[in-house]
């Protein structure tokens, strides 16, 4: 069977597309904490629905203006430290959110628009006196039974 000769196939420009521009404004997120002070994993930052990049600290987020929902939530083996937030942006506006993780998996996180407190510091005390107290008493018996 004989070659058939490559023929380029002829490029269309693509058809214009002619967008009014949306109007936005800007969340100015505050994920408080760093990768020393809360989880190594950067909590998961939800906007509208869609994903969206974050890191510990300040970050402007450009959303178009009108309602907005912000989700946020950790992940160490499971999630956790779930919040979220509506606000309403007009055009232009900067809003600012906070978020703080809380310190341990088993409370919500806090979200607001001023500097948040973490949740959950009398758990985790619990959870710390609750296992040295444990240890403890297991020490005692041993030393009590070495007698």
């Amino acid at each position: 069977m004989p070659e058939r000769p490559y023929r380029p196939q002829p490029v269309y420009p693509p058809a214009p597309q002619h967008h009014a521009p949306v109007p936005t404004g800007v969340l100015d997120l505050t994920i408080q904490g760093s990768e020393w002070t809360s989880n190594m994993i950067v909590p998961t930052v939800v906007v509208n629905g869609h994903r969206v990049v974050s890191r510990y600290g300040r970050q402007p987020i450009v959303v178009p203006a009108g309602p907005v929902r912000i989700e946020i939530h950790g992940v160490w083996m499971r999630r956790y430290g779930h919040a979220a937030l509506d606000v309403m942006v007009r055009p232009g506006e900067h809003v600012p959110v906070f978020y703080a993780a809380p310190y341990h998996q088993f409370t919500s996180g806090s979200i607001g628009h001023v500097q948040q407190q973490s949740k959950g510091l009398a758990g985790l005390f619990g959870i710390v006196g609750g296992t040295v107290a444990v240890v403890m008493v297991f020490v005692f018996f041993v030393l009590l039974m070495a007698m």
